[in-house]
């Protein structure tokens, strides 16, 4: 079967302004064991070219595919584009199947197949293995209703089979780097970059995490394997960072200890760039050296907030202490600390947004990250804050760089805060001294580029708030909005067999 993944344009503001875009390894994930099985695969990537509607699905249909699969990282404001886009194909190729997939899709999958005849079928939950059996019985015209973890329009009717369980070897399937030229993706400022994966999920409980719930348990790849595949594309492909899309890769010491030593066993020059919690930089304070030593340049670490009854509110489990200690200990070993916090999940006042920036400045990170707290119908969150007014309706703004809800300030005076406060942490003395004169080049480098990118970012937001972004004072409430809360339904899957029988029953299936 010829097959189209595609990559909508982002909408969101720092899928724009940089000159730097990394590849879409959730799609290139699927392509992999398709293009195993036989099929004809084609990427096409309308957000590295910032396609039109018109351009991206002209794209798509100069590969005349038979089946299209729509995916994207940012799952929720990608959603109607992917919208526009799908019903266009279809209208010109009424045979063409579309296939869905990714967080918002699994999640809202009622509402896509009900109000969106063009779309054929949703993957819900992982799509490596479900997709590929999907294609296969789209192929044989086997009954779909023997899939798990789908759901599909069979004539007047909406059918969801049973989920899936989640994948326990997540180096059974291999991502289909063959897709892309590597040459088109970069990041960090010019670098040859791609998108990795250590580990999928989180142990911990944050509330309203849109991520948990759909990869149901935290699972990772085989350390030396994964180190190996690094290297193998830093040699063969010149590719020089590394951006971890992990939610929480650290979470076992033994592991990343494991991964770490593997990396750098293969004596290879790269910039790893990830996310973590700072209980894990604290935890591994005697081995931040080996972080280093393997390559790791920027750790952002999601403090969510100041306020301990916030933290309490949110389940976020961490500590402000924890926080700051974190920092200092990034620090001391010449990585870059970047700090988010999130605004919105209180009605805030002017104090709580001054007391936010003294505290930052107490804690000096290197970098910061403003955010707006954006509800996910699926997680817990979502039913603390249904009767919240919503005065962002515009589902592409659903990013965590708009402000979506109401919030205890009128929304010019909390933006002025937010872009007030990133001025002051970005032009504090410290922080410049950082950017001219840090001992490492690749740190000075890194500082650099961030400021040059966060300059143009800054602008462009308070161009698009003042002309562009439309918000309304008296919106609906947040459920009426949305829906009914669906945090029953958050763990997309059914939670991964034991390794030991993922490993025979992959061995049973190669014969």
């Amino acid at each position: 079967m010829r097959i189209a993944l595609v990559n909508a344009p982002h909408p969101s503001i720092g899928s724009r302004i940089p000159d730097d875009h990394l590849p879409p390894l959730g799609l290139l994930s699927i392509g992999g064991p398709l293009i195993d099985a036989g099929h004809d695969v084609r990427l096409v990537d309308g957000d590295l070219k910032n396609l039109t509607v018109d351009a991206l699905v002209a794209e798509t249909l100069r590969h005349e595919p038979d089946a299209v699969l729509f995916g994207h990282s940012g799952s929720t404001s990608g959603h109607p584009v992917i919208k526009l886009a799908a019903q266009r194909i279809v209208a010109l190729r009424p045979e063409i199947t579309i296939v869905y997939g990714g967080v918002f899709p699994t999640y809202h999958w009622r509402e896509i197949l009900n109000d969106e005849p063009y779309v054929s079928a949703i993957v819900r939950g992982e799509g490596e293995e479900t997709a590929l059996k999907l294609i296969t019985a789209l192929v044989e015209g086997a009954d779909l209703s023997t899939i798990p973890g789908i759901a599909y329009r069979a004539s007047d009717r909406i059918v969801s089979t049973r989920p899936s369980a989640a994948i326990a070897d997540l180096d059974a399937h291999r991502i289909g780097w063959e897709l892309i030229d590597h040459a088109d993706y970069s990041y960090w400022g010019g670098k040859r970059a791609v998108v990795v994966q250590f580990s999928r999920g989180c142990p911990h409980l944050c509330n309203y995490c849109g991520q948990r719930g759909f990869w149901t348990r935290w699972r990772h790849r085989d350390p030396v394997l994964f180190a190996k595949e690094i290297a193998h594309l830093h040699r063969e492909e010149g590719v020089e960072v590394f951006n971890f899309a992990d939610e929480n890769p650290t979470s076992s010491r033994k592991a990343w200890l494991a991964f770490l030593e593997a990396l750098i066993a293969e004596n290879v020059k790269v910039l790893l760039v990830g996310s973590t919690r700072a209980d894990d930089i604290v935890r591994d304070a005697d081995i931040l050296h080996l972080y280093k030593k393997a390559g790791v340049i920027r750790w952002l670490l999601g403090m969510e907030n100041i306020d301990e009854s916030t933290l309490d509110l949110i389940k976020k489990g961490g500590s402000t202490a924890k926080d700051r200690k974190a920092i200092e200990l990034l620090r001391a070993h010449g990585i870059i600390s970047m700090a988010t916090w999130v605004a919105g999940f209180k009605q805030e006042r002017d104090a709580d947004l001054w007391r936010l920036f003294r505290v930052l400045l107490a804690y000096d990170p290197d970098q910061i990250q403003a955010l707006y707290v954006t509800p996910h119908r699926w997680t817990p969150y979502f039913r603390i804050a249904a009767d919240r007014k919503v005065i962002q309706l515009d589902q592409r703004r659903w990013d965590y760089k708009h402000q979506v809800l109401e919030a205890g300030l009128p929304s010019w005076r909390l933006t002025l805060w937010m872009k007030t406060i990133e001025v002051m942490m970005q032009a504090r003395p410290k922080a410049l001294a950082r950017i001219l004169f840090h001992p490492d080049k690749d740190v000075r480098h890194a500082m650099r580029w961030y400021t040059r990118m966060g300059r143009r970012v800054w602008f462009f937001e308070w161009k698009n708030y003042l002309f562009r972004d439309k918000r309304i004072k008296d919106g609906p409430r947040l459920d009426a909005f949305w829906g009914e809360p669906q945090d029953a339904e958050e763990e997309s899957m059914l939670p991964p067999p034991r390794p030991e029988r993922a490993a025979r029953e992959r061995r049973a299936a190669a014969g």
